[in-house]
């Protein structure tokens, strides 16, 4: 943009040298330095209006003018940045020499980072704007100098006078709203906000995840599974914690099968021991007994705790023995209590009375309850009737 006003405004200097505004003297020199210029010989071009001594209030700001140019396209950014600032407060400029001269100047300030300086000169640009000029990029510029100067609000009102020229999407006028939208903390404008911007950069992973993060923080638990999965379908690629994430999604939305394929698949590559068990616990919800205890067995060979949840699905299974085989690997002494009460009943539901009641006074031994006293209550009575009937 700041290139095409130079152009702009270097083929207007040639155009109005011999205006009737200007001096002939004045005239003389704008031709003569708008020659180098052509050539892009700056530094004679500069040197050319440097030398020149003027009295009129016109020649004056004109050349001024011209001179900020030249100082840009020569690099010197604070000299065409004083030019050009000594120009327009002249007051001497003509209306389109002056429309022009001071959105380069505000361009100029944005550019070197005086974010202040820059806002009421775009303001006023804003207030009488040429047919030939874009207005939707004075208040984008606004937008842009509010947010580096963190005034949020401002950079809103900013953008939505943008939005009045209804012009299609575009990222970087919704990335500026957006980081707005977040500093406020508007939540839901910046959901609706990041929805615009996925539609236009839909494999760009930030705003898949921030979209999430955001629906997680209204407490759109299912909007959220539904935006993650679908980046994940949309081929973003997800880290393992964003994966994880996905998975306890699933699970908190009542789809716990998803969530343990997912973590199956992280577990391809790594086998942390929690990762297993989550996996375990999310297989174990979805009553697929046999991937749970695979997958709680893993977690036992890791650590022996585990034999306990090993055990009580294999009792749950019919798998007696099995579990009685688990339990023997369980060796936490505050857990005793419970596994003597587990070995009694599967020891029950093989027939072995004696030994089932003998575990049940052991748990009632370690820890009395009513559950522990019910068996060895019940194993006592069953086992008497048994003997008479064999009597």
């Amino acid at each position: 943009m700041i290139r095409r006003l130079i152009i702009y405004l270097l083929l207007m200097g040639a155009a109005s040298s011999s205006a009737a505004e200007l001096s002939p003297y004045a005239a003389n020199k704008a031709l003569q330095a708008n020659q180098f210029a052509q050539e892009e010989r700056f530094i004679d071009a500069i040197r050319v209006l440097e030398e020149t001594q003027l009295t009129r209030a016109y020649d004056k700001a004109y050349l001024a003018r011209m001179l900020g140019v030249f100082y840009w396209q020569n690099e010197q950014l604070q000299p065409a940045i004083e030019s050009l600032s000594d120009a327009v407060n002249s007051g001497e400029l003509q209306e389109q020499q002056e429309w022009t001269t001071r959105r380069m100047l505000a361009d100029l300030l944005l550019m070197d980072h005086q974010y202040q300086p820059a806002l009421p000169h775009y303001y006023q640009l804003t207030k009488q704007v040429p047919k030939d000029q874009k207005a939707h990029e004075l208040w984008l510029r606004i937008g842009q100098v509010h947010y580096q100067l963190q005034q949020w609000k401002k950079t809103l009102e900013a953008m939505a006078h943008y939005q009045h020229f209804q012009l299609p999407d575009q990222v970087t006028p919704l990335s500026i709203t957006l980081g707005a939208q977040l500093q406020l903390e508007y939540w839901s404008a910046a959901i609706d906000t990041l929805k615009r911007l996925i539609t236009l950069e839909p494999s760009k992973s930030s705003w898949w995840l921030q979209l999430v993060s955001l629906e997680l923080r209204t407490g759109r638990q299912k909007e959220a599974l539904s935006s993650l999965s679908l980046a994940k379908l949309q081929g973003v690629e997800l880290s393992p914690q964003e994966l994880r994430l996905l998975a306890q999604l699933y699970a908190q939305n009542g789809i716990p099968v998803r969530a343990a394929q997912l973590l199956e698949q992280l577990l391809a590559t790594n086998s942390d021991l929690e990762l297993v068990t989550e996996c375990a616990t999310y297989w174990q919800r979805a009553k697929e007994w046999d991937k749970a205890i695979e997958s709680w067995s893993i977690a036992a060979k890791k650590d022996r705790q585990y034999y306990w949840n090993v055990a009580l699905l294999q009792s749950q299974k019919g798998e007696y023995k099995q579990a009685l085989a688990s339990l023997d690997h369980v060796t936490d002494r505050q857990r005793q209590p419970e596994v003597a009460l587990a070995r009694a009943r599967a020891l029950y539901k093989l027939n072995q009375l004696d030994d089932a009641l003998a575990q049940a006074k052991k748990a009632h031994h370690l820890s009395p309850s009513r559950e522990s006293q019910g068996w060895v209550d019940y194993l006592t009575q069953l086992r008497a009737i048994n003997a008479r009937q064999t009597s």
